[in-house]
């Protein structure tokens, strides 16, 4: 489905993106649940990637997405906005709020979907994905060069501890309930680990593959209840540089990633630093941005976008507003009325 992008730019290239009608989805798992069909589906297996149906858009001598770019270069600062506050740094707990972008900038999957591909996923941490044939296990074999941020080797016994530490109680509830079919997790050998299912399910592959690697040996020196703000160990992009509790949080690029010239990351992640400011609220961030304090600005509300974001800044191009409609995958905007009731 086609969906419709603006694009609010200041004059130094910071840019500002308002989605029409459709949103991008986080989540792209969401997708998968609109293809489930009945009866017993083929075995899924592809050596470097997962694909519900069994076809892949990019077979295995790819080195990078077409969405990326040769010409991309590292390097610079970009300024982001959140919403609220955070007082954690742990994105898989309960109790108190972590700060954005943990999960996308420091902990990674076993496996990267694209995003021009709804229904696949191609090896990230995990090198090599074996289905069994009866479709009631799936076998991951570890990338030889994936490091943790300390510069440790990702291991076997880091997935499952990850696995079996994301089915706990010590964890937010979506996590055990997502994961539920998985039953247990096999360390086979130094580097492959298998994940055995409870029933047949065509998603339960892709589900797995989603999992965000933690470091064992990090989490057995560091509470992982704890909501003190110490900086976490992750396999990601990047390192956590700076915080300051519920204002502000620093990322920086790690010099020694070990994807960055992996398919599924080449060209991507470019900045030296991305820093998250928080707002209290909307109203406040919208005037922040047209004050230059950040760059980006994700939209979603059509009186922001037509009202607030106006005046002598836009219309002396301090301020660029541009469509940029795409073919992402997104989601829906919208209402949805109860024909059930009079």
């Amino acid at each position: 489905m086609r969906s419709a992008c603006c694009i609010t730019c200041t004059v130094d290239g910071s840019y500002s993106f308002f989605s029409i009608g459709w949103q991008m989805k986080r989540n792209r798992l969401f997708f998968l649940l609109l293809l489930v069909v009945a009866g017993l589906p083929t075995p899924l297996y592809a050596a470097h990637g997962l694909s519900i149906d069994g076809s892949l858009k990019y077979d295995s001598s790819f080195t990078r997405f077409d969405y990326t770019s040769e010409d991309a270069q590292k390097g610079g600062d970009l300024v982001l906005h959140s919403l609220g506050s955070f007082d954690k740094l742990n994105p898989f707990t309960l109790k108190g709020i972590a700060a954005d972008g943990l999960d996308l900038f420091v902990f990674e999957p076993l496996t990267q979907s694209g995003l021009d591909e709804p229904f696949s996923q191609y090896g990230l941490l995990a090198k090599d994905i074996q289905v069994a044939d009866d479709l009631l296990s799936v076998t991951f074999t570890i990338n030889d060069k994936a490091r943790f941020s300390d510069g440790t080797v990702v291991s076997p016994e880091d997935v499952k501890f990850t696995i079996e530490l994301l089915k706990s109680d010590r964890v937010h509830p979506r996590y055990p309930y997502y994961y539920a079919d998985i039953a247990s997790a096999e360390v086979l050998d130094e580097h492959r680990v298998r994940f055995n299912f409870s029933k047949v399910n065509r998603e339960l592959p892709l589900i797995a593959g989603q999992i965000s690697v933690l470091s064992k040996s990090f989490y057995e020196k560091n509470d992982f209840d704890s909501r003190t703000m110490v900086i976490p160990v992750g396999t990601g992009p990047y390192v956590v540089e700076s915080v300051q509790q519920g204002k502000t949080i620093t990322y920086k690029r790690n010099p020694n990633y070990w994807a960055t010239d992996h398919p599924v990351r080449k060209n991507m992640f470019n900045f030296d630093r991305i820093i998250i400011k928080y707002y209290k609220d909307q109203t406040v961030a919208v005037e922040a941005f047209k004050a230059g304090e950040f760059d980006v600005m994700l939209v979603n509300i059509a009186k922001q976008w037509v009202r607030d974001i106006s005046g002598e800044k836009v219309d002396t191009g301090k301020i660029i507003k541009h469509k940029f409609p795409h073919l992402n995958n997104a989601g829906m905007q919208g209402f949805v009325m109860n024909t059930r009731k009079p």
